[in-house]
């Protein structure tokens, strides 16, 4: 058995991910109840607010694709990219993934420079808000600032709501999916 059974109670296939398994519900709801830093943080902090913030402070025109820029975890989990770096194999399931939502929501084919570098300004933003680390020299984070916003946790079911209301007025204005 190579498949889940989401939250929505689709069936999602590792080994063939299809764009018909891919659901907004399921990716909020697992962003939502996944914590941040493998957990690793004096709060809880999910996957889900981490990229509503980062959706907040790109250029409007990629708002939604910070917004998803990490929807693949909803199926593969949040694993810490030195963590990631040991397991190319599970780096090519997590891409195929990626690639396989960006496809359902008329994502670009590749991560923007954009949001790349929005995704960085929230790890420093993070790490300054939540403490973690403080003390030590982080090579990826050299020359990136902190964004001009305060992180302030919320409960997963929180963090699902402003989600859901982030996506809502989103594809509202794309006229939706």
């Amino acid at each position: 058995m190579t498949w889940i059974t989401t939250f929505s109670g689709r069936h999602f296939d590792y080994a063939d991910p299809d764009i018909n398994s891919i659901c907004i519900t399921d990716i909020i709801h697992a962003l939502s109840n996944e914590c941040r830093y493998a957990g690793h943080c004096q709060e809880f902090y999910s996957v889900a607010q981490h990229s509503v913030l980062t959706s907040m402070i790109v250029p409007p025109e990629f708002y939604l694709e910070a917004l998803l820029h990490d929807a693949a975890e909803a199926y593969c989990k949040d694993i810490p990219s030195p963590l990631k770096a040991l397991l190319p194999d599970y780096r090519a399931i997590e891409e195929r993934i990626d690639a396989v939502i960006r496809r359902k929501f008329h994502l670009p084919e590749k991560m923007s420079r954009e949001v790349k570098r929005a995704d960085l300004i929230m790890l420093a933003t993070e790490r300054r808000d939540l403490e973690i680390d403080t003390e030590t020299f982080w090579p990826m984070l050299e020359g990136v600032p902190a964004a001009d916003i305060k992180v302030y946790p919320m409960t997963p079911t929180q963090a699902a709501r402003q989600f859901f209301s982030r996506w809502d007025k989103l594809t509202e204005e794309m006229n939706g999916f």
